[in-house]
């Protein structure tokens, strides 16, 4: 009998749309990404663009493919990332947050969001690997998505990989839209920094409380559910766990798509 290999669970910064088909610093990343990490049996990804008032998890069998986002070119309107789902997973999942007290209910008609498909085209483009989404909750905080993800640890131990899928500094109002090279502006880079040195110093008490005590924190994220991701992977690899910083890059200003490893 094979014995699953701990996986490392993972936040990755999905950035615009556009990531999955623009040649860029994240998308070389995320195109390597998936060969450095033992094979999942399957994955689950909180994504920022699944958005309830209580965790909500995808159990359809073969969940369809969104294109939640408009004014892009048509390209990207056409791709289709047809992995399969996983019902079964999706029920264990509900029951292990109903034990926690989370009150999950699983939609089996939801489907896979671009903050979803679009790095795991990327990191899996063979489309073979069960998905379900995992919703966050825009009105909760980082406590909430950092009990949401504790719920989540023993999957790292049974072969199923845990993504939070979001951005690091999400703010699409300041966006230089026409040179996606501009310099990351001052606040952003003070807000990421002080968001590394407390992810390096393990200083967990510091970043539940991230909207008091770091620098921008409101203009970084003008609203939260981009980085509670984060807090959902950072949950689910377990209080003593390692951090990792496997990707720097930023877009357009006031996009930064850091990517961390918790093992």
């Amino acid at each position: 009998m094979d014995i699953p290999t701990r996986l490392p669970t993972l936040f990755l910064s999905h950035g615009s749309p556009m990531l999955a088909i623009e040649d860029s610093a994240a998308g070389r990343f995320l195109d390597g990404l998936g060969a450095q990490l033992p094979w999942p049996k399957a994955i689950v990804v909180a994504s920022a663009h699944f958005m309830t008032d209580r965790p909500m998890l995808g159990g359809h069998p073969q969940p369809h493919t969104v294109h939640d986002f408009g004014g892009f070119p048509a390209p990207l309107y056409q791709i289709q990332y047809p992995a399969p789902g996983d019902p079964g997973l999706a029920e264990a999942i509900r029951a292990r947050l109903e034990e926690a007290g989370l009150n999950p209910k699983v939609r089996e008609s939801h489907g896979l969001d671009h903050g979803i498909w679009v790095p795991l085209r990327r990191m899996y483009p063979q489309a073979g690997i069960p998905v379900v989404p995992l919703s966050v909750m825009p009105h909760g905080d980082a406590a909430q998505h950092y009990a949401l993800g504790r719920a989540l640890a023993p999957l790292r131990e049974e072969g199923v990989l845990v993504i939070g899928s979001g951005g690091f500094v999400h703010n699409l109002g300041d966006l230089d839209w026409q040179h996606r090279d501009a310099p990351l502006a001052p606040w952003a880079r003070e807000f990421g920094e002080w968001m590394h040195a407390r992810l390096d110093a393990h200083d967990h008490a510091a970043l539940l409380d991230w909207q008091a005590q770091a620098p921008h924190a409101r203009h970084a994220h003008p609203t939260v559910e981009h980085l509670m991701p984060l807090f959902v992977a950072m949950g689910a690899a377990g209080a003593q766990a390692s951090v990792r910083t496997i990707h720097r890059s930023h877009e357009m200003g006031s996009l930064a798509l850091d990517a961390f490893a918790f093992d």
